[in-house]
């Protein structure tokens, strides 16, 4: 699987596993206002935070992928100047050798 695939199924699955614990978690948090047993409300409250933590974590490894690209955009691009610049010196220091001003062509 390419980065860029990897960053673009990343992405919304860390987003929605975000959204999903916080949901989960104030799920939780309702349970143990209304006066639900202990065990159940924390086992919410821990699951909620399973996925939060979760999303968190997937959407940093989807930023790590993103900024791996954006890195090796900027290095295709600075070599294609490079390559660019290289051609010009190159072009003109042949149209230099060929008419030097010392020399006569008669």
């Amino acid at each position: 699987m390419s980065t860029r695939a990897k960053w673009q199924v990343l992405t919304p699955l860390s987003m929605l596993s975000f959204v999903v614990g916080l949901c989960v978690f104030s799920e939780a948090a309702f349970r143990r206002i209304q006066g639900a047993p202990t065990t159940q409300w924390v086992l919410w409250g821990v699951y909620g935070l399973v996925f939060t933590v979760g999303g968190l974590l997937l959407f940093g490894q989807a930023q790590r992928f993103r900024s791996q690209l954006d890195y090796r955009r900027f290095v295709r691009r600075e070599l294609k100047k490079r390559d660019r610049g290289r051609g010009r010196d190159t072009q003109a220091n042949r149209t230099k050798q060929k008419s030097s001003p010392g020399r006569s062509e008669d």
